[in-house]
């Protein structure tokens, strides 16, 4: 029998919001009739002139290997050239490519936890060695300490460092002037800073990178599928210094973004005054939800992305009772945080009924525990 690398055979699937999990057969199946709090994306879907152009777009022709008019539109966005940018089939793709480009067996990357696990995985498929450094603390409210990371850094002298900006799931920022701090003094190591949920953070200019991809170590990642509600066409892009694009689009594999991604990122990088619309919504939906939810016991952790931590005990058994009342969130049980749900706002009327439905499910706790004692 023909047997895969070994780096391939030890591969753990990454969990994901947005399913959930038969418990008898462990099978992944989409959840219908479900209101979804465990997705951290816009909540309102597409702004209307992105639906109509993906009706109307033609299938029949190979799309831009280089999605060149979508690389122009985020050149103007952005205020960086067209040159500094690679578009990819979401941003999980380019993790892997970068990955595939820069690491090899045995060599040391370093991810702060708890954060997003495919960071290890594209890490593991390449045989690199990983480094789960848990510097997220639940007393500082799990944010970076970033005299702590250069103290690892120096230490274990990683050829690359992920950080999550904002961070899933704990939705705590760096500072641009942070990162600033790191690229200088470790030359040799290249730093991926996912910035996936920057569009929703509350003080962008402060956490954004974008000024700093002259250096040779440093590659931004953006996500189109959260901001833009774009997760069913798949859609992200890479900002860095020309040599890192340069190599990234050597093994970047052909036609990677297909033609209607393209087409919708363009006409959605025109709707700014609807995204704004959404985030201001969002904002409010989640402000009534943290108080809320404090409201009723509930320790909730602040963050500064469009999502927060909730601690609940057992979060394994809070999710099922929640999900058995119709509403998922995520169980952060496999971000090492069993305590915790991850809860990304919706709609305002859709908020109030988690609420009702998170204090029924506290209520049948308490009936329970007090009748077994």
């Amino acid at each position: 029998m023909l047997r895969p690398r070994r780096s391939i055979s030890k591969l753990k699937p990454v969990v994901h919001g947005g399913t959930y999990y038969i418990r008898s057969d462990d099978l992944r199946i989409p959840p219908k009739g479900i209101i979804d709090f465990s997705v951290n994306h816009n909540p309102y879907g597409p702004a209307p002139e992105v639906l109509a152009v993906v009706r109307s777009g033609s299938i029949d022709s190979y799309p831009d290997p280089e999605a060149t008019e979508l690389r122009n539109c985020l050149s103007k966005k952005l205020r960086v050239r067209s040159d500094n940018l690679i578009v990819g089939n979401g941003s999980t793709e380019l993790i892997r490519l970068i990955a595939i480009a820069y690491f090899e067996q045995n060599d040391r990357v370093l991810i702060p936890q708890p954060t997003y696990g495919e960071y290890e995985a594209a890490c593991q498929m390449m045989g690199a060695k990983v480094i789960r450094q848990p510097v997220l603390k639940e007393d500082e409210c799990f944010r970076l300490d970033i005299e702590r990371l250069i103290f690892l850094i120096r230490k274990f002298k990683p050829k690359g460092v992920f950080l999550c900006n904002p961070n899933n799931p704990t939705g705590q920022c760096v500072t641009c002037n942070d990162i600033a701090k790191l690229l200088p003094a470790f030359p040799d190591c290249l730093f991926i800073i996912d910035e996936a949920y920057i569009t929703f953070a509350e003080s962008e200019d402060d956490f954004s990178s974008l000024s700093l991809i002259h250096h040779n170590n440093l590659v931004i990642l953006r996500s189109m599928t959260k901001d833009y509600a774009l997760a069913g066409l798949r859609l992200g892009y890479a900002v860095a210094a020309l040599p890192i694009i340069g190599i990234l689009k050597k093994i970047c594999p052909p036609w990677n973004v297909n033609t209607m991604a393209q087409l919708a990122g363009m006409i959605a990088l025109r709707s700014q005054n609807y995204i704004e619309e959404c985030k201001s919504r969002i904002r409010m939906a989640k402000g009534f939800l943290m108080t809320q939810l404090n409201h009723i016991g509930l320790a909730v952790i602040p963050s500064q992305a469009n999502f927060f931590l909730v601690k609940v005990g057992d979060a394994e058994c809070f999710y099922w009772s929640l999900l058995g009342k119709g509403f998922l969130v995520r169980d952060c049980t496999s971000f090492g945080l069993s305590e915790y749900i991850r809860i990304a706002p919706r709609a305002l009327h859709e908020c109030k009924r988690l609420v009702a439905a998170m204090k029924e499910v506290l209520d049948e706790s308490a009936t329970a525990s007090w009748k077994s004692y």
